[in-house]
């Protein structure tokens, strides 16, 4: 899916429809002190195998999570979950 580098969206920061670059937010990795992973650790902690079932097919594609950069104020917001998409690129338009 090719999808432009700039478009005119609304800006929630300025309340108002203003020129946004697009760019696709990297992975990053989980932090280790979150209440989640604690809990997830503690129950780990002692136990011979893995604690939740497996799940039995994992999803083919990875939504893509795009940010939205104002180029007046230059605060960046997200719009919607993303979508499912093989292939994603940004193209200059």
């Amino acid at each position: 899916m090719k999808f432009p580098q700039t478009l005119r969206t609304y800006c929630i920061y300025c309340k108002k429809h203003t020129m946004h670059t697009v760019e696709i937010s990297k992975k990053r990795t989980r932090g280790s002190m979150t209440q989640g992973q604690r809990r997830y650790q503690r129950k780990l902690k002692g136990y011979g195998s893995f604690p939740r079932p497996k799940p039995d097919h994992e999803k083919v594609t990875k939504k893509v999570d795009l940010r939205y950069k104002c180029s007046e104020c230059g605060k960046k917001h997200m719009r919607g979950q993303g979508w499912r998409a093989k292939k994603f690129e940004l193209v200059k338009g």
